[in-house]
């Protein structure tokens, strides 16, 4: 079936099971098998993805480690390789490439790709995805699932129907109708929440939800139109309202990353060497992204899940690790203890030659913590010449052998040089959709 030139053809490809089907490649032995990434069932984070035999027991993405194992105890439980990942989502995004040059990663796993007009290459649009099923499992030995339709909101829905390791076309003109049956929770932006909500409303499929002219009063307004709109089958509302391919070059709003420990802490040198070390990911992060913050976050969760979200805007927006953690520390003590830490350790801080040094770190205790957050937000391109003004000397030869450090955790991994202070703290990078270099996507340039 061809398709009228003035129409487009967009391509979802989500890789089926991707954390797992790349462990199964380094080891055979697991195929087939209840197969559980994201730690030890004995540790606190949470389950990143689960093969589709320990799906059939009620494991998901997201469920606690120890939920997951009480569910299906049998499983086999790995922590992840992000480096692994990382390798097998730059194949995928060359298999993509192959097809058409117009990709848009949204994550590790999951690319929409811009197939309109590439029928004299590659044929009719099952044809074509025929095509790059198999030349997937041939480059790289993985399956996927593939979605086809005339807008991005409508070739996710269909790819998610196609799981896994099938093609599903939603003919154009027939989107609506594709759409209509199924219940709300299969558009993308309709969590839990959001699901019970429209429950109570009485609308539960998306067909009710396209009806824009009998919403209730309560879905009235922007928000409740771009629903509408895209239950229709329009790219409308936030991400998919933006033009193709602005997922590559649009900046992140925020970064963060978190640790939960497996046991409460309160001594105040394990706490303060693990936030040096997240400090640390996350200026990493925004150095990859050639982006400075002026907004620092902490985010704290005590022993009896008591949560604490604090943060301070810089008087200038940074990328270096010695003032988000300098901020971010001001900022853990004010809550912690109820106080500031000494003019000494402030000025220690401060002191760390060219970014690198001493975490000067207390060991008095306090309060046990359960997690602990640090993130950066009002994200900004700032020009070179602006900070130079801006900057102090020291600053500069900071800057200078960050860079350089990046360089060498690019080239031998992330491990290969910490700041000194965060050497004891040994985080184990945690398996998410989104790594730290932005996987899948090309790298912006300084």
């Amino acid at each position: 079936m061809g398709t009228p030139s003035h129409l487009r053809t967009i391509f979802h490809v989500d890789m089926d099971a991707f954390f797992v089907s790349v462990e199964e490649i380094f080891d055979p032995s697991l195929k087939g098998k209840p197969v559980v990434v994201g730690g030890k069932p004995d540790e606190r984070g949470v389950v990143s993805a689960a093969s589709y035999a320990a799906r059939k027991f009620g494991v998901h993405s997201a469920m606690p480690l120890r939920t997951a194992y009480k569910m299906c105890p049998q499983a086999i439980f790995v922590p992840g390789h992000p480096t692994r990942y990382r390798e097998y989502s730059e194949k995928a995004r060359a298999v993509f490439e192959l097809f058409t040059p117009l990709v848009e990663m949204a994550s590790i796993d999951e690319a929409y790709l811009d197939m309109t007009g590439t029928e004299r290459l590659h044929g009719p649009p099952l044809a074509a995805a025929n095509a790059l099923h198999e030349c997937m499992k041939k480059d790289t030995g993985l399956n996927c699932s593939i979605g086809i339709a005339g807008s991005r909101v409508v070739a996710k829905i269909a790819s998610d129907q196609a799981k896994p390791n099938g093609v599903l076309y939603a003919v154009h003109g027939c989107e609506a109708s594709f759409l209509a049956p199924l219940p709300v929770r299969k558009m993308p932006g309709i969590g839990k929440v959001m699901e019970e909500r429209l429950l109570k409303l009485g609308i539960t499929t998306l067909g009710q939800l396209a009806d824009s002219e009998h919403l209730p009063d309560e879905l009235r307004g922007e928000y409740g139109s771009s629903l509408s709109a895209k239950s229709r089958g329009e790219d409308a509302g936030a991400w998919f309202a933006n033009a193709f391919g602005h997922g590559d070059d649009d900046n992140p709003k925020s970064i963060s990353h978190e640790h939960t420990f497996n046991v409460d802490v309160s001594d105040a040198s394990e706490l303060e060497t693990t936030l040096l070390r997240l400090c640390e990911m996350v200026a990493r992060r925004l150095r990859a992204n050639n982006l400075h913050a002026r907004t620092v976050d902490l985010k704290l969760r005590f022993s009896d899940f008591k949560t604490l979200s604090r943060s301070r805007t810089l008087d200038h927006a940074t990328q270096l690790d010695q003032i988000i953690y300098e901020t971010v520390l001001a900022l853990f003590h004010k809550d912690w203890k109820k106080e500031k830490p000494s003019a000494s350790l402030i000025k220690e801080i401060k002191e760390m030659p060219h970014g690198f040094g001493g975490t000067g770190v207390g060991k008095q205790d306090g309060p046990s913590i359960r997690l602990l957050g640090v993130g950066v937000t009002n994200l900004e391109s700032a020009p070179a010449a602006q900070l130079e003004l801006l900057e102090t000397n020291t600053e500069q030869r900071r800057q200078r052998a960050l860079e350089t450090a990046d360089l060498l955790r690019d080239r031998f991994g992330e491990t290969a040089i910490r700041l000194a202070g965060g050497l004891q703290r040994n985080l184990r990078e945690r398996v998410h959709d989104q790594m730290p270099e932005e996987p899948g996507k090309k790298k912006k340039k300084q």
